[in-house]
Parts: C-alpha cells; structure tokens; sequence
C-alpha cells in the first residue's frame, strides 16, 4: 500500500507537457477514490489551467529539475514520482538521485541508453538499500516488448530460452517530440563521446554480460522475410534499446530466461516485391536518420520534419492509432511460444500514457523490492492485469 507517513501518494512531473497531460487525464479517470494526487511543473498558470481542464482539486507543485531543493522536496513528499520530463540524461538524473534518498518509487518513459546505464550506476545500490523501485521505460519504450518476453517464458514453463524474435505486425500513430528530442540529444553526446556510443549499441549496456552466452557470430539481424506470415521484415528503430531492457529484465530473474537468450526486434513491411523493397528502403533510412542528426547541418535540416518536444498528433490522430507486437520464443527444449501485447491506442501518446499512469498506479498500490528496475522484473505480476482493463491484449500460447 502507500505510504502513510507521505503527503502525497503520487507526483506527476511533466503534467502539463502533451504526454504529461494525457497521463493526467488517466489518472483523474482512473485513479482509485482517496488516492492522493499531485500535478508538478514549472509554471503555476498552466498546472492550474490543467487542473481546471480535468476538473481535479489537486495539488499543485512548482517543481524545476534544476533546482535540487525542489526536487528533493518533492521527493520526500511521496511515495511515488512519475515523471515525463526528458530528454533524461539532462533532466531525470537529479529525479532519481532524490527518490532513491528518499525511498520513493519512480517510473519514466525513458528511452536512453546513457541515461539507464547511469542510474543503474549511480544510484542502484542506494534505491535497493532505502526500498525505492526505479523503474524505466514504462511507456512504448520498453513496455510491450519486456512484458511479451517475461511473458513468453512464463508460458514455457520457466524453461531457458535460446533466442526470442519481437515482430512489430501494426503501428499507427504519431512520432513524440519527446522521444525525437531524447534520440537527438543522446547522438549529440555520443558523437564526442566514442565509449558512448559503444554503450548505445552494447545488448548489455544495462546489466553485466552472462558468465555463459552463444558467439555474436550465431545471431545475426537484418531484413528477413518471416517463414510464418510470409511479409518481409527490417529491424525496428528501438530494437537495440528495447533488447537492453530485455537482457537486463533477464539479469534481475538471475538469468531466469537463460544465459543464452538473444533478442531482437523486426517491423513488418508487407509481403512481395513491394515489402522487400520497403523492409530495405526502411533498414537503410534508420542509418540515414541516425547519420543525419550525427552532424549539425544535416540536423537542422531533419529537425523541420519532426516534432519538437511537447508537440503532439491530432485527437483525431490519436483516435485510429493502434500497435500490435509478437514476440516469437524457442526455449532450449519444447515447443515454441508466441506472447502477444496490442492495444486499440497510439503508442507514442494515448497508449504510452496508460501504461505509464498504470505503472505510477501500481508503484503506488504494492510492494517489491527496491532498485533500478524493468517493468516486467519490479510489475510484471500486476501489471499486464491492470493494463488488459483498458482494453489490452497481452496474451501467450504455445505454438506447435
């Protein structure tokens, strides 16, 4: 349960951003009568703007990353900090610093290599010594592929899995500023910064490398036609990141999934001609996009395309926005298992902002130990639950 001895039972940080409020907007629907709800930003006018929209008599708290004091203040305040504010390597580090003082639990929708390995770094020791569950990644990123594969194994019996496939079948929807400010930002600092980008694209950037593991030479990714559905297939723009949180998912069971597991993560481009040339055309132009934002001219000229941060689709947008994602597994003996997550919602926006106040909601309402977390290994017995009430599908099945 929350703690008494708080204030509050959950600050939302961030509120007044376009995720921030869709979150809100979740949370004034959806929150338990008596939970004790705060919204936190830097502008009085607009949280109070925000409050009068959801039709809420919260609390309202003026709150700036950069002022430690205020952060800290806040942090003792409550049992539970959920924050929206990125990109995180500039703006979360101080967040988390002061919930794992303070034991109080933190959920985010960070997408950041540097920014995880950081807190992991710095700051796991203390969450786990004062009980605070830090738990990344609770939007898009990394949500629905963490849960599939926990799920995966679940459905093998708990046997070892030896490789595990995330194909992304349907994503409708609109690009987050956010998310685009957070990809640039972190390609900023690796291009001065060559042990950063090792770290990037390191599978296990986030937790130690397995004492036992297959050669690199046994995995390979790339577009592939899938032997199953017949439509070709390109690597997905998360699919490193997300196989991070996978891999260190896989570290707090005590490599429970096995030492040997590989993942990754493929989009589909459609059967044919036509989706072989997509499935190229797209691995190509996630190089080109990255290669792109490396370099201050070619961003500039990228960055009038995509969205700045706080910027959001349409209503409409986000209305005929959907996802849906298998994830493919083989344990070491048995039959395969295919784990599915899909929701009728845009991923980036409506469908990141229930599974972020969800995480907040359970964070709030359970126990578990404290340290820098995954959604499956601090949520992974509740969560799935809370998300399949808001018309989630989050499903598994052997496949003979």
């Amino acid at each position: 349960m929350s703690n008494a001895s708080r204030d509050l039972d959950i600050v939302l940080l961030g509120a007044t951003g376009f995720v921030g409020r869709l979150t809100a907007r979740h949370l004034a629907r959806h929150a338990p009568d008596g939970m004790r709800i705060a919204l936190a930003g830097r502008s009085r006018p607009r949280l109070e703007a925000l409050a009068t929209d959801l039709g809420v008599d919260w609390p309202l708290l003026l709150v700036d990353t950069a002022d430690s004091e205020s952060v800290e203040r806040m942090a003792r305040a409550t049992s539970v900090v959920v924050t929206t504010v990125g990109p995180y390597l500039r703006h979360g580090l101080p967040v988390v610093a002061a919930c794992a003082d303070a034991g109080t639990h933190y959920a985010d929708l960070s997408g950041e290599t540097a920014f995880v390995a950081e807190s992991v770094h710095r700051f796991d020791r203390t969450a786990r010594d004062r009980g605070a569950r830090i738990v990344h990644s609770c939007g898009f990123d990394s949500v629905p592929s963490d849960l599939a594969v926990g799920l995966a194994h679940r459905e093998a019996g708990g046997v070892p899995l030896i490789d595990a496939t995330g194909q992304v079948r349907t994503l409708r929807g609109g690009i987050s500023g956010g998310t685009v400010d957070s990809m640039r930002q972190q390609i900023i600092e690796a291009r001065s910064d060559p042990a950063l980008r090792r770290l990037i694209v390191d599978p296990y950037a986030l937790c130690p490398r397995p004492a036992s593991l297959l050669p690199d030479s046994a995995w390979r990714g790339g577009v592939r036609r899938d032997p199953s559905s017949r439509t070709w297939q390109a690597p997905f723009v998360m699919s490193s990141y997300n196989r991070q949180i996978v891999n260190r998912s896989n570290h707090l069971s005590g490599w429970g999934y096995g030492q040997h597991l590989r993942y990754r993560e493929l989009v589909d481009t459609g059967p044919g001609v036509k989706g072989r040339i997509l499935a190229t055309a797209l691995g190509l132009g996630i190089g080109a996009l990255a290669a792109a934002m490396f370099f201050a001219p070619t961003r500039r000229l990228v960055d009038l395309a995509l969205p700045d941060p706080g910027e959001g689709p349409s209503e409409q947008t986000m209305a005929e926005g959907s996802f849906h994602l298998d994830v493919d597994a083989h344990p070491v003996v048995g039959p395969a298992v295919r784990a599915t997550v899909s929701a009728p919602y845009d991923p980036a926006y409506g469908g990141t902002a229930i599974m972020l106040g969800e995480a907040g909601l359970a964070l709030a309402a359970g126990k578990g130990a404290g340290g820098v977390s995954t959604p499956m290994s601090a949520l992974g017995d509740v969560l799935p639950d809370r998300l399949r009430a808001h018309g989630f599908t989050l499903s598994a099945r052997t496949r003979e």
